[in-house]
């Protein structure tokens, strides 16, 4: 079976989520990772997480959320959360973005650093955001540089929704952060001539689902049963089996829990697949 490894159900009507999951089954995705982006959606995430055997959640601040300091009362508050139950698997979501609006950039790299600190000590994962400006692609390492500074290969994680160069995959590689492919390895031959070359054991899933009204009809928005058609480009790519693509993308992110150390973490993916 297959984990998305990053969506947002939570921003779903409660009345979409069983019909999101019956999809998702219905497609051999497994487990499913929700990604909190505000201490609410943290909160909401974990909740919904405990409630339903399928689902895993993150916690974390997004960085175009950041709009104070992640000071000590807001990291009590995550891990809090992340202590609550097993199936909080990864911190996330996390990092830095440098598109127009963004927030401050000092305050994004505060509270960046602040939650990798919260990952090293919890023992989870960290699974971040990276934005670059159009043209910008080295903008990519500045969320990689973070990670080497404060140490967050101790704990590894994946660059969520990976548009990166093949600069920010190598360096990826170098850190022991998985790589995340999503749907615009569909269409982007830049990221295509990526994945061929990168190791199938530095890759993990996911498809970002979030609700997408601006598609207009209802059946072509993103959704975790979509993880398969990642999947088979990925295949077609490496010259695999899908299966193969399925087997190790799932293995791979089963180890980026166990590397972190968090007890019980992994028993709870095992779980949530089952």
């Amino acid at each position: 079976m297959y984990v998305d490894s990053h969506t947002h159900l939570d921003d779903f009507p409660p009345e979409e989520l069983d019909g999101v999951l019956e999809r998702a089954r219905a497609a051999g995705v497994g487990a499913i990772v929700l990604a909190g982006t505000t201490l609410a959606s943290t909160e909401a995430c974990v909740e919904l997480a405990r409630r339903t055997t399928m689902l895993l959640a993150g916690v974390g601040i997004h960085p175009m959320d950041v709009t104070a300091p992640v000071d000590d009362a807001c990291a009590e508050q995550l891990r809090q959360l992340a202590l609550s139950t097993p199936k909080v698997v990864t911190v996330s979501e996390t990092g830095l973005d440098f598109d127009k609006g963004a927030p401050d950039l000092s305050l994004q790299y505060q509270a960046f650093r602040a939650q990798i600190r919260l990952a090293l000590e919890l023992g989870l994962p960290v699974i971040f955001h990276s934005r670059e400006i159009p043209g910008q692609p080295e903008l990519h390492m500045e969320a990689l540089k973070v990670l080497r500074q404060e140490q967050g290969w101790r704990v590894g994680g994946a660059m969520h929704y990976f548009q990166g160069d093949e600069r920010a995959a190598r360096e990826c590689v170098d850190l022991g952060i998985y790589v995340s492919m999503a749907k615009p390895l569909l269409r982007r031959p830049d990221l295509q001539a990526i994945a061929a070359a990168l190791p199938l054991e530095n890759m993990v899933l996911e498809t970002d689902t979030y609700p997408q009204p601006f598609k207009g009809s209802r059946d072509k928005w993103t959704e975790p049963r979509d993880v398969p058609l990642v999947a088979e480009k990925l295949a077609e790519l490496k010259g695999v089996p899908v299966e193969e693509v399925e087997r190790v993308t799932t293995a791979n992110f089963l180890a980026m829990c166990e590397r972190a150390g968090a007890p019980g973490r992994v028993d709870a993916v095992r779980a949530a697949m089952e």
